[in-house]
């Protein structure tokens, strides 16, 4: 079992409570790189489709965050468009991603090789893939 540090740990709970409160299919939360925290549901509208982490990445921004240290991903998967959008940010943010329950199945933060995935899964969806 992977264990986090407190600051990752903290990352999920938040991210779970999230998920808990939206009843949606995933949760997120994201840190910035003054240590504010940002959790987001799913956002399900006819006029607006995000994940969740887009969603924590958009109240981030707005909020006026310059950069990402980590975000957690309860229930999402590496090809959350999300992703991209951290990517876009802070390329060396740890992304960690776990099941519903809270058990981390992967961490990301090989910036290279996520942004070249995130790119790879971006496009498969805009074909349509």
């Amino acid at each position: 079992m992977i264990e986090l540090d407190a600051e990752d740990n903290k990352l999920v709970v938040l991210a779970r409570g999230a998920l808990a409160r939206t009843g949606g299919v995933s949760g997120a939360a994201i840190r910035d790189t003054d240590g504010r925290t940002y959790a987001a549901g799913e956002v399900t509208l006819d006029a607006l489709r995000l994940t969740a982490l887009q969603s924590a990445v958009a109240a981030a921004i707005s909020s006026g965050a310059e950069g990402f240290e980590a975000a957690a991903v309860v229930g999402g998967r590496f090809s959350d468009a999300g992703v991209g959008a951290v990517r876009e940010v802070s390329p060396a943010a740890r992304i960690v991603f776990t099941d519903r329950d809270g058990a981390v199945f992967e961490i990301v933060d090989d910036s290279e090789d996520a942004a070249a995935t995130a790119a790879t899964a971006v496009t498969a969806e805009v074909r349509g893939g």
